[in-house]
């Protein structure tokens, strides 16, 4: 595996529990959360991280996301395979390849990314990102799953995502000009227009135009997911690593 936001997650000690997050049960650096036809939740595995990439790597995505090369899946087929697979806790009749069951822990102060699966039938449909510390949001869908309404979902919960998870009490959203799809999505899901930097610097290094929208709340509040996780124990030695001559 080179994808480097898989590499940058840490790796857990356990396996991920049985069955899908159940949403309102956040535990600390996870978030989970529902809407109509989406279920999203911090990424459980390796499998859930690789899955939201390969949604967002078709040409079509990429004009928008602009993501860094060493990010993007080429091959069709993988990216294909990948969102076949159902996430953990979705299908016990069939397992991911090992290395992709590895657990996955996503670094503590880095932006927020949460997997999307369709609830109807367990697919993988796409991601959502908000970074906590600028307020702003973003997200993406899987090709079979775009021109159906979801972005307008998937934005709504990214602000939801803002202001009763992570304490926000503005959540913003860029886009360019051009995206109709994604301004719609926003401005159904309740997203207004804003001010703020008319040109926007991608991942990969495009400088393009770009629009601003903002959601606002009178009222902010942080869950479970928002403490910060207690680190893994470290194992001591045993008693004869322990003894000293």
């Amino acid at each position: 595996m080179v994808w480097s936001l898989i590499r940058r997650g840490r790796t857990g000690s356990e396996r991920p529990t049985p069955g899908l997050p159940v949403p309102g049960r956040c535990e600390p650096g996870r978030h989970v959360l529902a809407t109509e036809r989406l279920l999203l939740f911090t990424p459980r595995t390796r499998l859930d991280v690789a899955a939201a990439l390969a949604a967002c790597a078709d040409a079509e995505a990429q004009r928008w996301l602009g993501t860094r090369a060493d990010q993007v899946l080429p091959d069709p087929g993988v990216r294909r395979a990948l969102l076949e697979w159902p996430p953990a806790g979705g299908d016990g009749r069939r397992t991911p390849p090992p290395e992709l069951a590895e657990p996955y822990v996503p670094e503590p102060d880095g932006p927020m990314l949460l997997v999307c699966v369709r609830r109807r039938d367990l697919r993988y449909a796409g991601a959502l990102e908000l970074d906590p510390r600028s307020g702003e949001t973003g997200g993406w869908l899987a090709p079979d799953c775009r021109g159906r309404g979801l972005g307008t979902e998937l934005f709504g919960a990214g602000a939801v995502l803002g202001h009763t998870h992570a304490g926000l009490m503005t959540v913003r959203a860029g886009a360019e000009p051009e995206n109709t799809a994604s301004r719609t999505a926003l401005a159904r899901a309740g997203f207004a227009p804003d001010r703020g930097p008319r040109r926007h610097t991608l991942p990969d290094g495009r400088v393009i135009d770009a629009v601003w929208h903002r959601h606002d709340t009178a009222t902010a509040s942080r869950c479970r997911g928002a403490d910060t996780p207690e680190p893994a124990p470290t194992p001591e030695p045993d008693r004869e690593e322990r003894r000293t001559d």
